[in-house]
């Protein structure tokens, strides 16, 4: 696992359809299935690692591995417009062994709901 992706929406059918379009228009290969995170956790994630306050909560949160390194999906992230907001986490910032820690113990994202 390279990086981290995040990524936060309004509803549930956002962070699904931003999942697909991760694999099918930016063309990013995930390490695992996508889990479903807390998205006050979410928000913390995006604090932490942008470093900027929040404009607004999400209220849906997903969180998935990616084999591909984090300058990498950035790149590919914004060729792309996902209706969700995504952050990359790559192993430079303190959140990543956080993640990898405990990335297992999270439920599954249902992609298909």
């Amino acid at each position: 696992m390279k990086s981290f992706a995040v990524i936060r929406g309004e509803d549930k059918n956002k962070v699904r359809i931003a999942l697909h379009d991760l694999q099918q228009y930016g063309s990013m290969k995930f390490s695992s299935c996508p889990k479903r995170i807390e998205p006050n956790y979410a928000d913390t994630l995006l604090v932490r690692v942008v470093g900027v306050p929040l404009r607004s909560n999400c209220k849906f949160a997903a969180l998935v591995g990616l084999e591909n390194n984090a300058g990498s999906a950035i790149n590919k992230l914004r060729k792309i417009h996902p209706p969700a907001h995504i952050v990359i986490i790559s192993p430079r910032h303190d959140a990543y062994e956080e993640l990898m820690d405990n990335s297992e113990i999270y439920p599954e994202f249902e992609i298909n709901n």
